[in-house]
């Protein structure tokens, strides 16, 4: 139970951070349609796979090289507590209210493309590959302990991802009736929950890598 609870936790705080991704997710749903945005999704998630997989591999390396947990799990918690203080209390949320309310007509080309754009648009963001490098160390540090490792680090992944897909095609689903409620305010509160979590994990983080030495 324990790697299934860290991976739904995880998801939800990658389901409601706060970035560019989830206004280009409503974006794309509103004016293109829901293909366009189940399309747009399935690139961030592709997107988060790929980063997934390099970071596991740096911080397997790492891992090796060091062969220290505290090390490791104070490096996540480090990247953890900066990102936590950053979303709590400096991020600020704007919004583009320049929606037509119409959908464009899409070719399968534009579809591609569409795909395309979430993939990039995710990988590009620096604050997703912290975000995964970060976890990976934090996660592996945990699974260090447990007879099974590597399932362990499988259900807690497989686990985040399928949940924080699930959310991402629900904000598709539900992208016309979202909209209108997501103003600047009800974000920005959203944004400051998101990184109370982030804030609490770093801690609960830091605490078993001192326990550790």
């Amino acid at each position: 139970m324990e790697p299934l609870l860290k991976g739904l936790l995880l998801g939800f705080i990658l389901s409601i951070s706060v970035g560019p991704i989830i206004f280009a997710i409503l974006k794309q749903s509103i004016t293109n349609g829901h293909k366009a945005g189940y399309l747009f999704v399935a690139g961030v998630s592709l997107s988060d796979i790929t980063l997934l997989t390099i970071c596991h591999v740096f911080t397997s390396l790492f891992e090796l090289v060091l062969n220290h947990k505290a090390l490791v799990a104070m490096g996540g918690a480090g990247f953890l507590f900066i990102s936590g203080i950053y979303v709590l209390f400096f991020k600020k949320i704007t919004l583009d209210n320049n929606e037509t309310g119409k959908e464009n007509l899409i070719s399968k080309g534009g579809y591609l493309r569409i795909f395309a754009s979430g993939f990039i648009m995710n990988t590009l963001n620096p604050n997703v590959f912290l975000f995964w490098f970060a976890w990976t160390a934090a996660i592996g540090a945990s699974a260090a302990d447990s007879n099974h490792p590597l399932t362990y680090k499988i259900v807690v992944f497989a686990t985040c991802l399928s949940f924080v897909l699930l959310t991402d095609l629900l904000k598709v689903a539900l992208a016309s009736k979202l909209r209108p409620r997501l103003t600047e305010k009800t974000m920005q509160l959203i944004n400051r929950i998101s990184g109370l979590i982030i804030l609490i994990f770093s801690l609960a983080l830091l605490w078993s890598a001192y326990q550790y030495r």
